[in-house]
């Protein structure tokens, strides 16, 4: 069946947590959760015909919501909102008005805040298998939630293709004007969660990269990759760039050059030992690199150990803190106006 759908747990709250397959004729499986709009497994077929999992994550949805796991966590695979990355001093102006949102990174916020959207019960609204499996799903972050003013209502729509495309679509509209940069924080292993990424070859399509202080937060400063670590518009692979730098959790500006749809290709990995190619496309002029130096020690999927530099993440979406630099396009939504970005993981085996 190219949909399948079952119930996992109703929480304290009286909330269904459900857990959907999106399937093809290919045999790639796509799992979805409306916990923290979760993409909990992406299954595919690669060059030794093997069931490769390239998403890191848990083998049980309940897993994703354990102090065990809340106490260290890395993000897992899940949504973040309202605003994704960090927002400077956890402040921020909005029509001559001033907003203090949840400082959950220092002094900063980070990913929204200490109950984004990553840790919410999203309401199904709808699924089906025509044209393609697919599953779509609503959250309403009420007025004040985490700082931010209006009451914000983000769908997002799941969809598998047959030619190994998963895509998220994500949209938005609020009642008052507010801020908004939301993303998909899934960490890609892609040699079915086994080992560290470090032989992965990367190309990132983007010259430029935003300057970030000592705390990650951008300072509005956009600067070239040309002869330095951050060059990655060639393949190269990322343990010889880890040999210069102890880590990636940086934003790239991507050089667009769009498909009739809208989607740029923004960035490609491969993988020699499973002959995986991974491409990713989106609609939004940011990716955002980060190699996963702080994935705690933690038990996962068929009881594999992950840790530093298990998995990357390639997180699409605007300029984070936007709302703090005016000359940064915008990240701005007010009534009547609609957000609305894309992404799509594809597939080659």
């Amino acid at each position: 069946m190219p949909l399948q759908k079952t119930h996992c747990y109703t929480n304290a709250s009286g909330q269904d947590v459900w857990h959907f397959i999106l399937s093809n004729a290919a045999g790639t499986r796509a799992g979805i959760s409306n916990y923290g709009a979760l993409i909990t497994s992406f299954v595919v077929i690669d060059k030794n015909r093997m069931a490769n999992d390239i998403v890191l994550g848990f083998d049980h949805v309940e897993d994703y919501s354990s102090p065990a796991y809340l106490a260290t966590y890395p993000y897992f695979g899940c949504v973040v909102g309202r605003t994704a990355n960090r927002i400077k001093n956890a402040r921020f102006e909005l029509e001559g008005k001033e907003y203090a949102v949840t400082a959950n990174f220092g002094k900063h916020q980070l990913h929204g805040g200490k109950e984004g959207f990553d840790k919410k019960v999203w309401e199904i609204t709808g699924s089906g298998e025509f044209p393609n499996p697919w599953v779509e799903m609503k959250y309403l972050s009420p007025d004040g939630e985490e700082g931010y003013p209006g009451n914000l209502s983000t769908w997002i729509r799941f969809e598998l293709t047959e030619e190994n495309e998963l895509s998220y679509t994500l949209t938005a509209r609020t009642d008052q004007t507010t801020a908004v940069n939301l993303t998909h924080h899934g960490y890609f292993n892609l040699n079915n969660g086994q080992g560290d990424i470090k032989d992965y070859e990367l190309k990132i399509y983007g010259s430029h990269i935003l300057e970030q202080d000592d705390d990650l937060c951008t300072t509005g400063a956009v600067t070239p990759v040309k002869d330095t670590e951050f060059d990655f518009r060639s393949f190269v692979r990322i343990g010889e760039r880890l040999e210069q730098v102890p880590e990636f959790d940086k934003s790239f500006v991507v050089d667009k050059n769009n498909d009739p749809a809208g989607l740029a290709l923004m960035a490609e990995a491969r993988c020699a030992a499973s002959g995986l190619l991974l491409q990713v496309y989106a609609t939004d002029p940011i990716v955002h690199f980060y190699t996963g130096k702080w994935i705690p020690e933690i038990t996962g999927k068929n009881n594999t150990t992950y840790g530093a530099f298990s998995g990357f993440c390639l997180e699409t979406q605007l300029h984070p803190n936007a709302i703090n630099i005016p000359h940064f396009p915008s990240m701005v939504l007010r009534p009547g106006e609609e957000y609305k970005s894309k992404t799509m993981y594809k597939i080659i085996s």
